[in-house]
Parts: C-alpha cells; sequence; structure tokens
C-alpha cells in the first residue's frame, strides 16, 4: 500500500498517461541536464533525488535492476556521474536532507 497515497480522489490520477510520461521525461532530462542541483540538495529541499526517481520506477514495473534504473535516469551509469558530476556532502547538506526525510514519514 501506498502510504503517501491521498485518502480522496485527486485529479493527478485523471490526468492522460502519455501526458504525465512526457512531464516525466521532461523531467528527468531537465535533471541531467542541471547537474549542478545535487542529489543531496535535492534531498535536503525536496526529499527526493535522481536515486529515489529510480527506485519509483522500478516500483512502477520497470524491469531493469538497481544500477540500470540509475543509469536510465542519470543517463550514464552511476559510477560514471559520481565521478564527474557528484561532489562531496557538507555537514550542512547532510543535516539538511536528514531533516526533510522525516517529514516524508
Amino acid at each position: 500500500m501506498d502510504t503517501n497515497a491521498p485518502s480522496a480522489p485527486d485529479a493527478l490520477d485523471q490526468l492522460d498517461d502519455a501526458v504525465a510520461a512526457a512531464a516525466f521525461r521532461r523531467l528527468v532530462r531537465h535533471l541531467r541536464h542541471r547537474h549542478d542541483a545535487q542529489n543531496i540538495e535535492l534531498m535536503g529541499l525536496a526529499g527526493f533525488c535522481r536515486n529515489c526517481l529510480a527506485d519509483w520506477i522500478r516500483d512502477a514495473g520497470y524491469e531493469g535492476d538497481k544500477p540500470a534504473a540509475r543509469e536510465l535516469i542519470h543517463g550514464m551509469p552511476m559510477e560514471e556521474w559520481k565521478a564527474t558530476r557528484q561532489k562531496p556532502a557538507t555537514e550542512e547538506q547532510l543535516a539538511a536532507m536528514e531533516a526533510s526525510l522525516k517529514k516524508n514519514q
């Protein structure tokens, strides 16, 4: 059971799947372009990141494993993304992420 699912009907569920898929692809391409927006920052602000999107597509039925899902979202293998895009997290970023994640529960 999805603990984030609303109890009342949500108009979002009426959104055409093709429209939703196009918006999702645009979001992923935007995140691929904006690699300056670090995953740790996304987690601290919004409680999700690129890796969450990879997990969510697997939850939705994507048959690839975790590394394949992450490569799909990142646009490259995770190790390459880490080496070329990811910066070390600061203590402040880690604290913000922890506080943000508590809001997801």
